[in-house]
């Protein structure tokens, strides 16, 4: 039975169940406090009368239990967010990382403490995100450094384009629901504790351990893939370096996750190997330990806590002398993170994390066992493109559904660059260790080095092959749970017949195929005016069924449009270029689209909606608020609201201003 072989699966799932509940159930607290009394007493009751048929009773009240638990902290850990006043304020914060150079700012991230209000200093908790502008003071800060600053909080919002991705709800799972802009003189103070907190210390030593690489050879073009593949630190590479490993499909390898731990750990354990027998717990706790300082190193990222958690309860069983289910030892790591963070079940790494590990401890066994290799070299590659093809299925869904892409020559690329970068890896935690010995951490350092150019060049020549990637593709999030769930049991069945028979997988792929064909039907049953809410421009689209018609004054698809269409699967054509006023007739209505909104023109053209374009948009005083339109839109690249009369004010019913409320959709 799974839930004896397997006992946190009845405890994660409900608990995950009442994390994501808590997105849209706000219950009051005292609804809370009746629900808690009511599986009390039933607990209660059903210890006193603990007869066999009462078990699934109990088993019911302990799953209601854990979805409350879940719901609680998830909604405990939303309120603890603060809401500032959107007025200038001084606020006592602390740098949480090194501010990340931008090409015209510096990004920093300022934990929040108390905002000081005359003489009241108020309490306060979240975060900060604030946007400097360039300077030597600012680029010297430290991660733990105590600022004293003056601000204006302006909240987190989205653009509102349809399927965008979702910025607020990112930041606000990394407790950021406001940003500022800032200059070196909107620091009134500054100081540095004798004894920055631990996660401080770590970001510290990262860079120090960045400056040792430098110090002992690293060239400065490729400093930044060193440190993305070691310590997970992307801040110092290209952008062009990183598109060439998206392309190639393995940017997986520059997040330090699971794949750094496992790599490690088995490092050391086989490093340690005359520590066996009665010393093996010895072995064990140094492989834990380094571990352990590897993760705090590399700044907790959720997939290594995941791997450092896993490798230590695995471990522990191993020293009882227990068997340890390895899915179980997933969940229980899986459940520890959600308990301190409930909010860290949406975010990307994670998920793909735990996709990628629980997909490869299901199947590895099997797949790896339907073809057999007598030669030592060959097994060792197949069993790298096992483990790459069983990690890539179990991501796909969320791949295609957050990224858009699928990368084709993944299977290839990871074969040669996963040991590349294990070897990387390893080397890059020996050169901080062996430092002071220059003997040693020399030839390490160029042996690291001339590895790097390796993995860099075979990387851009996998990206550069023909269909490296293929791109604008999507799935809503239903569609590709139900993808996930088709791809599982297809392997299952595929794996194991007699467990699964095919149908099962074909019956979820009848329903993922269902799911694409009723939102086609509505697509292909309805219509709509889009202004997306660009950052240079608003484009214009009118989506007739499932074709996307774009209006702009470049012929350029802007990402909005891109990224709707992709999503949705919709045809998109030619960019309608705009060198006056447009007028677009679909679904009976008449839609004006023109940066001077004059008399005649609206005498001419008589339209229902009118779209006011342009970085100084106007609308004729003069004109009659008789002929003015029902619904008014003013684009995102406006840098000065139109002037209105009252009477034409009266006349218009919705003036949506979209660099205020975001992107204009309305169904024709």
């Amino acid at each position: 039975m799974l839930n004896k072989e397997i006992p946190f699966l009845r405890i994660v799932i409900p608990f995950c169940g009442g994390i994501i509940s808590g997105l849209v159930l706000k219950p009051a607290p005292w609804f809370i406090a009746v629900c808690a009394l009511v599986l009390f007493s039933g607990f209660f009751i059903s210890r006193i009368f603990n007869k066999r048929q009462l078990n699934h009773f109990y088993g019911i009240l302990l799953t209601l239990s854990i979805y409350l638990c879940g719901l609680v902290l998830s909604i405990i850990e939303k309120k603890q967010l603060s809401t500032l006043d959107q007025k200038e304020g001084h606020y006592i914060c602390t740098l949480s990382e090194y501010p990340e150079e931008k090409p015209n700012s510096m990004r920093a991230i300022l934990k929040l403490h108390c905002v000081i209000n005359g003489s009241d200093t108020i309490p306060i908790k979240g975060s900060l995100m604030v946007w400097f502008r360039k300077d030597p003071f600012i680029s010297k800060l430290l991660p733990g450094d105590i600022l004293r600053l003056r601000c204006k909080p302006v909240p987190v919002v989205n653009r509102g384009n349809p399927h965008e991705f979702d910025y607020r709800f990112y930041l606000e799972n990394k407790g950021i629901k406001y940003y500022s802009f800032a200059g070196r003189e909107n620091i009134l103070a500054h100081s540095r504790p004798e004894k920055p907190g631990l996660r401080y210390k770590s970001l510290i030593i990262r860079e120090k351990i960045i400056e040792m690489y430098s110090a002992r050879g690293i060239a400065d073009d490729r400093i930044g893939l060193v440190a993305a593949i070691t310590l997970g630190e992307k801040n110092l590479l290209d952008p062009e370096q990183k598109q060439i490993f998206i392309n190639a499909g393995v940017m997986h390898i520059m997040a330090v996750s699971g794949l750094h731990a496992v790599i490690l750990s088995m490092f050391i354990m086989n490093l340690l190997f005359f520590l066996r027998g009665r010393l093996e717990f010895l072995r064990i706790l140094t492989a834990v330990v380094l571990l352990w300082g590897f993760a705090f190193v590399t700044g907790l990222t959720p997939s290594v806590l995941r791997a450092a958690l896993m490798f230590s309860f695995l471990q522990a069983g191993r020293l009882m002398k227990r068997d340890v289910n390895s899915i179980n030892s997933a969940l229980a790591s899986a459940m520890v993170l959600l308990i301190a963070r409930p909010s860290m079940l949406f975010d990307a790494g994670f998920l793909l994390s735990y996709a990628a590990v629980i997909y490869i401890i299901c199947f590895y066994r099997s797949f790896y066992m339907k073809i057999r290799f007598k030669n030592y070299a060959a097994d060792k590659v197949w069993q790298s493109a096992a483990v790459t093809i069983l990690a890539q299925a179990g991501t796909l869904p969320l791949t295609v559904s957050l990224f858009n892409r699928f990368p084709v020559w993944f299977l290839l690329t990871n074969i040669i660059i996963v040991p590349l970068s294990s070897l990387v890896v390893i080397i890059g935690c020996l050169v901080p260790l062996t430092y002071p010995l220059r003997f040693i951490s020399v030839p390490l350092t160029l042996a690291m080095d001339k590895l790097t150019i390796i993995t860099e060049l075979f990387t851009a020549e996998a990206a550069s092959l023909p269909l490296a990637t293929i791109e604008n593709i999507g799935m809503i999030s239903f569609e590709s749970f139900l993808f996930f769930v088709f791809i599982f049991l297809f392997t299952l069945s595929l794996l194991n017949r007699q467990t699964i028979p095919l149908r099962v997988p074909l019956i979820a792929l009848g329903l993922l195929a269902c799911a694409g064909t009723v939102r086609s039907i509505n697509d292909r049953n309805s219509g709509e005016l889009i202004v997306y809410n660009g950052i240079s421009e608003s484009q214009v689209a009118v989506r007739t069924g499932r074709k996307l018609n774009l209006w702009s004054e470049s012929d350029t698809i802007y990402p909005e449009a891109a990224k709707h269409s992709m999503t949705r699967g919709l045809k998109v054509y030619p960019v309608h270029t705009l060198s006056g006023p447009c007028l677009i007739e679909s679904g009976g209505k008449r839609i004006l689209v023109c940066d001077k909104l004059t008399g005649s023109l609206l005498q001419s053209s008589r339209p229902d909606l009118v779209v006011l374009k342009g970085k100084y948009p106007s609308i004729d005083r003069r004109a009659s608020p008789d002929i003015m339109p029902e619904t008014l839109v003013i684009g995102s690249e406006a840098s000065v609201s139109p002037r209105i009369t009252a009477s034409q004010r009266e006349r218009i019913a919705t003036i949506h201003d979209i660099g205020v409320s975001g992107a204009f959709r309305r169904r024709l």
